[in-house]
């Protein structure tokens, strides 16, 4: 009887095949050999002449320009540095500067760089100017925090120009909770302490239109018309058909009336169609028990719940003499338990509300259209805060923590144009740690030859073509 074989041991059990030499690497070598790609698209889309052009700090740093400190925090959030300390880990690697063509600042003149965008004398205003018994304010941005929203509107028309022309523009406006233990946060609705700043997003083209930073205790729905305002003006000009989508935070009157009226002030002319969850009044309510059992319609329904949909043909707002306005509709949610049971509250019925000036579509087409927000400005949180650097403030500084907000916006919006513009298809819905997996931490080798530097990247030649062409994409800006 033939001995049974002995079992083969695992390649993955026992020591590793190999041990270190301690001794550091004489030649140059990088761990980042992708992230020139990334940096070949911030140049393209004129990120440096934008900033030398509108951005201007009050106290001139010395060594690094205002363009090289911006591109130096757009490489930190593309490699996944989410403090001002991972910049030190950035200058460890000794190829990546001499790829950039510039030094990584350190950890200190980054934070001095952050500093200058702080001015608390407008804090300060804000604080003398609150109304008795009011709390909660939005500061003014300072005028370095404002040249950096015109370098972002830039960069969104570049980017816009290179993808094709575009007539739609949908912006999806909505806040996001950013938790933060530091001393000068302030609470927060969720309970915990932290900024709840918000953000508008053209939802076609995945591009960060505006952002606007808050302190905790600012409401979601304070004051939302003046970012809606930027986000507009944020647009390109080919853009010639508008939609504007927000939750209940967005359930303003005089949001709405601004954005029903066609000749309105500080933003485009003609139609904006929109939908917005309404906040559920009590005359909303005494409205949706007149619908009749007949007017409900199948809306879509589950293991659990039935939600059935109506249509509410009300106005709540009175028009002033010889104002014009578009009619609105209520489109509204039913929702019951299958088997007739309470919900946790006690009640036997739950009701939403969409107000919407559009008419093309009907009722169970509109909801779903505006439910797709959550895929557009709900993700959008979700990478600034889990995949770029938003979702950690570096300091204590109102200001400074708004420009490292923009910052990070701003990445997202060239990751945006670097797929749109020059990466494969098959890229386009990558997220960030994707592109840092495939592309930018890549091994590569810097070689010197005839005064010329090289680099050799360890990729396979199928991928290194589809570099290539990428580099071909992203001409240097002006000559695209």
């Amino acid at each position: 009887m033939p001995l049974p074989k002995k079992p083969k041991r695992s390649p993955a059990e026992g020591e590793l095949p190999f041990e270190y030499d301690w001794e550091p690497a004489e030649q140059v070598l990088t761990g980042y050999a992708g992230v020139p790609l990334f940096v070949r698209a911030v140049r393209s889309f004129g990120i440096p002449e934008s900033v030398a052009r509108g951005m201007h700090l009050k106290q001139r740093q010395r060594g690094f320009d205002e363009a090289t400190y911006v591109e130096s925090f757009l490489v930190l959030n593309a490699l996944g540095g989410d403090c001002l300390d991972d910049f030190d880990r950035l200058r460890e690697d000794a190829g990546l500067g001499q790829m950039l063509g510039h030094e990584i600042p350190s950890p200190e003149a980054a934070r001095k760089f952050l500093y200058a965008f702080h001015d608390q004398n407008r804090i300060e205003r804000a604080q003398r100017e609150l109304a008795v018994g009011q709390v909660s304010y939005i500061p003014s941005e300072s005028e370095p925090l404002r040249g950096l929203a015109q370098v972002n509107q830039d960069l969104v028309r570049a980017v816009a120009g290179r993808s094709g022309e575009q007539k739609i523009a949908t912006v999806d406006v909505d806040a996001t909770v950013i938790e933060s233990w530091k001393r000068e946060a302030k609470p927060t609705y969720q309970g915990s302490s932290g900024y709840q700043p918000v953000l508008a997003l053209w939802a076609e083209m995945d591009l960060v239109l505006a952002d606007e930073f808050r302190d905790g205790n600012v409401g979601a729905h304070m004051d939302l018309l003046g970012i809606t305002k930027r986000a507009w003006a944020a647009l390109p000009e080919t853009v010639t058909e508008r939609y504007y989508r927000g939750d209940s935070a967005c359930y303003d009157q005089t949001l709405l009336k601004w954005l029903r009226n066609r000749e309105r002030e500080d933003g485009p002319r003609g139609y904006i169609g929109f939908a917005v969850s309404a906040r559920m009044s009590e005359s909303l309510k005494e409205k949706i028990r007149l619908i009749p059992e007949a007017g409900w319609q199948p809306y879509r329904e589950d293991d659990e719940v039935i939600l059935e949909c109506a249509e509410l043909p009300w106005d709540p707002v009175e028009r002033k003499a010889g104002e014009v306005l578009d009619e609105v509709r209520y489109l509204v949610i039913r929702v019951r338990r299958r088997q007739g049971e309470l919900f946790e509250d006690g009640v036997l019925t739950k009701f939403f509300a969409v107000v919407t000036n559009r008419f093309d579509f009907e009722p169970r087409r509109l909801l779903e259209w505006q439910r797709e927000k959550a895929g557009s400005i709900e993700a959008l949180h979700d990478v600034l805060k889990n995949e770029l650097a938003a979702g950690v403030m570096p300091c204590g500084r109102f200001g400074a923590n708004a420009a490292w907000l923009r910052l990070a916006a701003m990445t997202h919006n060239v990751l945006t144009g670097l797929k749109r513009v020059a990466l494969k298809p098959e890229y386009l819905q990558a997220r960030p740690k994707r592109l840092r997996f495939r592309i930018f931490c890549s091994p590569g080798t810097l070689i010197r030859h005839a005064r010329q530097l090289r680099v050799r990247v360890g990729r396979l030649i199928e991928q290194l073509r589809d570099w290539a062409e990428a580099w071909r994409l992203l001409p240097a800006y002006g000559s695209a």
